[in-house]
């Protein structure tokens, strides 16, 4: 395998990286609080980088992902990449196709999903042809989305408008996204894929947002490096004590765990391999490594990292919350010990 990027991939990581940089400041985030910047959004859209994921791959989502991650922007692009534009263009029908895809590309329509950390903990359940019915205490990004991603308890999966559904109950999370309580009652959706679409989507879903952890944590670690460079202590900056270069090397190898791991997960999907265990294995350290290095990026900022305005705190909020959202170490690691035990390709 090879993991080095295309010249498409490369050059819409370029471009996500300076659109990110530039628009993605503390400054805004602050003034965003749990919204979406439309700003930002308008312009990651007008450069046509959701549109630039369909051809780029699972793998091209990954490293778009990492640089959202980097700068913690409030934006839904990883979530409708993978709950959206790469579901459908997979699994969609050629109809749900033609209707939905183009405003994904531009970004008129977002979709979410209502997935929860375990699959098949879900409690919405499918009768009369795609009537839905059942309740998700949280999904992120759905005050912003046109559609969510539902499965039902059987694992099939059905798209939902969001106007079918009424106004989202806001729910507030560790991290400031904008998610809300989605509550169906007999709601109609459109069945998206057939055997296997549930678990494809989970596998790509674990592997962008482990791709989005690692641009978090690596945005963290950049802090706290540029912060213990500059700060001194008896006379010499702080990065030169032995105690804080350790700290700092730990956070740096786990992010790169994290980091190839999710590279080396996308390319097996990309590439139609078997790729649910490299998911799990992905996720688990997302959720495991990530949390070491947020709480080594405040660590390593001293007193300035307990404070809750300073921007290593972003870091750390989104990296607890992906921790959250991927599911537990101990979770990640017995569903794949099941899949192991029962010899099934992967």
């Amino acid at each position: 395998m090879d993991f080095t990027p295309t010249e498409e991939q490369e050059a819409a990581r370029e471009l996500a990286a300076r659109i990110f940089g530039d628009l993605a400041t503390h400054e805004r985030l602050a003034a965003a609080g749990t919204g979406t910047d439309a700003e930002l959004w308008k312009a990651l859209c007008a450069a046509g980088l959701p549109g630039a994921v369909e051809e780029t791959g699972l793998l091209g989502l990954v490293l778009l992902a990492e640089e959202q991650g980097r700068t913690t922007a409030q934006v839904p692009f990883t979530a409708s990449c993978v709950y959206g534009l790469l579901a459908v263009a997979r699994h969609g029908t050629e109809g749900l196709r033609a209707r939905l895809l183009p405003g994904l590309r531009d970004g008129s329509a977002v979709v979410t999903g209502a997935f929860p950390a375990v699959p098949g903990a879900g409690a919405v359940r499918a009768e009369d042809g795609g009537r839905l019915t059942g309740t998700v205490p949280w999904v992120p990004w759905l005050r912003d989305a046109t559609h969510v991603l539902v499965p039902d308890g059987q694992r099939a999966l059905w798209l939902v408008r969001t106007e079918d559904t009424g106004p989202a109950t806001d729910v507030e999370l560790t991290a400031p996204w904008s998610a809300g309580r989605l509550v169906l009652d007999r709601t109609p959706g459109e069945a998206v894929g057939g055997p296997g679409a549930y678990e494809e989507v989970v596998a790509a879903a674990r592997i962008a947002f482990a791709g989005l952890q690692a641009g978090v944590c690596a945005g963290s670690l950049a802090r706290a490096v540029a912060y213990t460079s500059q700060r001194e202590q008896f006379g010499r900056p702080l990065s030169s004590n032995q105690a804080v270069q350790l700290r700092a090397a730990d956070a740096h190898m786990d992010t790169e765990a994290i980091r190839v791991t999710a590279y080396e997960a996308a390319w097996r999907y990309d590439q139609g391999l078997p790729a649910a265990e490299h998911a799990l294995t992905a996720a688990w350290w997302a959720s495991e490594a990530g949390k070491r290095v947020v709480h080594a990026g405040q660590h390593l900022h001293g007193g300035m990292g307990a404070d809750l305005d300073h921007p290593v705190h972003r870091h750390f909020l989104w990296g607890r919350q992906l921790d959250a959202y991927l599911g537990c170490g101990t979770e990640l690691l017995a569903e794949l010990g099941d899949l192991l035990a029962k010899g099934e390709p992967a």
